[in-house]
């Protein structure tokens, strides 16, 4: 996997849209409504202690959220995280024989979604500024990393399956395979050779999850709920977006990939699912930047 950009400041420091999104986990984990409740009880323990009280606070927590988040995204983050959930269980549950999170920043599924004694090899790739940072939380918290395996990568430099390779990932393996925030990201190359890998690496009834942006983002139409602030924002953290796809784009990009559609979810689909109350109220809106989309190697 390589990348044409260079000094990104995820390859120097630990990522900021990684630390934002433990933030808004953390955060729905102290929520009270059953739309924004989430489970990641590991989130809040990888913040620092004086940010407590503050996430643990309603009122507290809707001002910060709304000062540091764009709109829309702590919505998304919720959603995404909701519907990973699920699959990584699923894949559990079916017996995969390996998971490979890409770019994992401080996702904790191989811990708190999994027992020691489960037979699925989980694997994280990640730079080695946010594996280092995490496993460092992880120590100071006395949290057990489990059975996980992190695998340190630099994008700019190294190839996916020589490292993975060392780790003991195997080929022609049952495996699931999430890039949950990373697409967008990386350019159209880099993109293509992700994909060659899982498709060269992935054995019979294999799975993939992956959110995308439109492409229509990137070139700043503004056309949906909350585009022009997360723009701006990642741009602004030094990790701007260069990936999308063409609204209406995903059945063809998974055609020439090899895979084959389960689930696409788009901001209208995640507020249904996930932000409908009981009389089809929609109590959370969410940015409309992203889709998610689950998908199978063809047979």
């Amino acid at each position: 996997m390589n990348s044409t950009k260079n000094n990104r400041r995820i390859e120097n420091k630990s990522s900021r849209t990684a630390a934002f999104t433990c933030v808004c986990r953390a955060s729905s984990f102290y929520e009270k409504s059953p739309h924004y409740k989430s489970n990641d009880y590991i989130a809040p323990r990888l913040l620092p202690r004086f940010l407590h009280p503050l996430i643990k606070s309603k009122r507290i927590r809707s001002f910060l959220l709304k000062k540091i988040g764009p709109k829309g995204i702590y919505e998304y983050v919720i959603a995404r995280t909701k519907v990973i959930d699920e699959i990584f269980l699923n894949a559990i549950l079916n017996n995969f024989d390996q998971i490979l999170l890409f770019g994992a920043g401080f996702d904790s599924r191989g811990i708190r979604l999994i027992d020691t004694n489960e037979k699925t090899a989980i694997f994280e790739l990640d730079v080695t500024t946010t594996i280092s940072d995490k496993l460092k939380q992880y120590k100071k918290r006395k949290i057990d990393s489990g059975k996980v395996l992190y695998v340190e990568i630099d994008f700019n430099i190294e190839k996916i399956e020589e490292k993975l390779k060392t780790a003991g990932f195997q080929y022609n393996k049952k495996t699931l395979y999430i890039l949950e925030g990373i697409t967008m990201y990386l350019n159209e190359s880099t993109v293509n050779q992700d994909f060659k890998f899982i498709i060269e690496s992935a054995g019979k009834g294999s799975e993939v999850v992956f959110d995308y942006i439109y492409q229509s983002v990137l070139e700043e139409k503004n056309l949906y709920y909350g585009e022009r602030e997360i723009y701006q924002r990642v741009k602004k953290d030094g990790e701007g977006w260069t990936f999308g796809l063409l609204k209406g784009g995903i059945s063809n990009f998974l055609q020439d990939r090899g895979l084959e559609l389960i689930k696409h979810l788009d901001s209208h689909k995640l507020q249904e699912k996930y932000f409908q109350d009981k009389n089809r109220n929609i109590v959370g809106k969410i940015n409309g930047t992203h889709c998610i989309v689950h998908a199978k190697i063809k047979d």
